[in-house]
């Protein structure tokens, strides 16, 4: 994640899902952005569907109007902005840059662990996704990743976890099952599930302990973001 990002429809919709995750649950939820130097880039831009209330408002009318001020408010658009207002209920930031190097990631991901620690649901936030093996751990941008055995650890330690994950250049159906059938066998005894919207996907992992609250945020999604927000299950498994 990177600040030039916020507001963006991107955003809206990310932010969307999460207010229905903390909506439908009691769940303690952890906002670990994985945030990476801004680029320059023109990422980020995608702030017109604001001027368009009729189109997008209806969708979650308290959040489309509070993203508007702030993105409206000629402040430099920053994560802390979505942080200081109470839009995602019971829900605490961890907002540390994530390093590039083999022992600073580990330092990174130990005082991620110790944040979630008093938490119970993980949103994991990296620029592009799980690992590649292109980008091994401690390699050069390997910030932009989240790696499995981040998952193994976050998992093994009682969270429930959605992640971010930009689709690549293969079947999005295929794709999206590929990663659910990996990200089951990475969290032992969950329930997977995603949510994709245009350009990206969000993994979910729910602990047995949170199986009960699947069926309410996935009919949730569906009636107040159709079209814009799909829900898929787990439909093969070898």
């Amino acid at each position: 994640m990177k600040n030039q990002y916020f507001g963006d429809i991107n955003d809206y919709r990310k932010y969307g899902l999460l207010r229905v995750i903390a909506q439908c649950s009691r769940l303690r939820l952890l906002v670990a952005w994985m945030l990476t130097p801004d680029d320059g880039s023109t990422d980020g831009k995608f702030i017109s569907y604001l001027d368009n209330p009729k189109k997008w408002e209806h969708r979650d009318p308290v959040l489309f109007k509070r993203l508007k001020e702030l993105v409206d408010s000629n402040q430099q658009r920053q994560l802390h902005m979505i942080e200081a207002t109470d839009l995602i209920r019971n829900t605490g930031y961890f907002s540390a840059t994530v390093p590039d190097t083999a022992l600073e990631r580990s330092s990174w991901f130990k005082s991620l662990m110790d944040e979630a620690r008093k938490h119970d649901f993980v949103f994991l936030d990296p620029d592009n996704g799980l690992e590649v093996k292109s980008r091994p751990y401690g390699a050069k941008n390997s910030s932009k990743f989240l790696y499995w055995r981040e998952v193994e650890v976050l998992w093994s330690s009682g969270k429930s976890l959605l992640i971010y994950q930009h689709f690549i250049r293969e079947k999005r159906t295929e794709f999206i099952q590929r990663m659910l059938e990996a990200l089951r066998w990475a969290t032992p005894g969950s329930f997977v599930e995603a949510f994709s919207t245009p350009h990206v996907v969000f993994l979910m992992a729910l602990q047995p302990s949170h199986h009960s609250i699947h069926r309410p945020v996935a009919d949730n999604v569906q009636e107040r973001w159709a079209g814009q927000i799909q829900h898929w299950d787990l439909t093969i498994s070898k």
